[in-house]
């Protein structure tokens, strides 16, 4: 089986270059590709259409890359916590599409799978839907979406083989599986990198035939977007 391990995240970025369109995993600031976001903001590439559910906030996640200017186009459906992304928006610096969650994660998963496009009730008879094609399936109207197209999808998993064999762990297991495949290239970051054959098969979420390069990441914060607790009687 071929082996798809690379020493660092800078080997793994090694030919990424200004105006790619890249795919993002997590959900808010859980399962984010930290390691691969601090490598986009070191290497200073420009013009990225971003592909996330979230744009991350005004310190972590994508908001690192908003503040330097990196990012052209914005491509989620929840951006609520980054005043730097709304700034952008409002003033037209940063072109932004705004896409039900649901048909995000389809459009990653169709991508995976090879679909050209899909269709979906959600957004028919707003805004979502104005220029596109619609049709009507078993009495429903449904809005046509295209299979997104990526240079780069960039994913964050638990544990993973040097085959590319992935586990995810939680809510991590968010939009990470989906976007697998999904470009022309997907890099893994692993908390844990362990030797082919170590992993049960039975535990397996993706198989590493969905993944280019995987490398052992490092100095995960794993930080918290909204921390609610009840205070202490």
């Amino acid at each position: 089986m071929m082996n798809k391990k690379v020493e660092n995240v800078a080997k793994a970025m090694i030919d990424l270059k200004n105006g790619d369109t890249l795919m993002l995993g997590g959900f808010g600031l859980c399962g984010i590709p930290e390691n691969a976001i601090s490598e986009l903001v070191r290497l200073g590439v420009k013009d990225l259409t971003c592909i996330s559910n979230n744009a991350g906030v005004d310190d972590f996640g994508l908001g690192l890359l908003l503040h330097k200017k990196q990012i052209k186009k914005m491509i989620s459906s929840y951006v609520g916590e980054n005043d730097e992304f709304e700034r952008q928006m409002l003033s037209g610096e940063l072109d932004v599409e705004l896409i039900p969650q649901g048909t995000l994660a389809e459009r990653c998963r169709a991508a995976q799978a090879g679909f050209p496009v899909i269709f979906t009730p959600a957004g028919y008879g707003t805004e979502v839907a104005e220029g596109k094609e619609t049709r009507e399936f078993d009495g429903k109207m449904n809005v046509m979406e295209y299979a997104f197209k990526a240079d780069f999808a960039f994913v964050k998993a638990w544990k993973g083989d040097e085959a590319g064999n992935l586990i995810f762990k939680g809510t991590a297991r968010n939009f990470n599986p989906n976007m697998c495949g999904a470009a022309k290239i997907t890099v893994a970051e692993v908390e844990e990198l362990v030797p082919l054959g170590t992993l049960d098969p039975n535990q397996i979420h993706i198989p590493g035939i969905f993944i280019q390069r995987i490398f052992q990441g490092k100095n995960y914060e794993k930080r918290i977007e909204q921390r609610t607790v009840r205070s202490r009687s």
